[in-house]
């Protein structure tokens, strides 16, 4: 069971850095309301294991909007423009 179900974070076609991921989470957590306290816990669950660990913490804590379907592989990380080839 998701703890945050309301909060949607996207994974795919974004930094996979580690500590990329713990910002985007936290941020959205804050984003939505999420007490300081509780994101510092969630902070201390996603670092004290591996980076499949953490990817296991966050599909536990939040919602990741990463459906296939629904990704199209075009959009820049940039511009956020829909196009194949960047210049960005």
């Amino acid at each position: 069971m998701v703890k945050y179900p309301e909060v949607s974070v996207r994974l795919v076609g974004e930094d996979g850095h580690a500590y990329s991921i713990i910002a985007r989470v936290s941020e959205a957590l804050k984003r939505h309301g999420v007490k300081r306290d509780v994101i510092q816990e969630f902070v201390k669950e996603a670092t004290k294991g591996s980076y499949d660990e953490l990817l296991v913490t966050v599909l536990n804590w939040v919602e990741t909007d990463d459906d296939e379907d629904e990704y199209d592989g075009k959009t820049c990380g940039w511009c956020e423009e829909l196009h194949e080839d960047c210049e960005c």
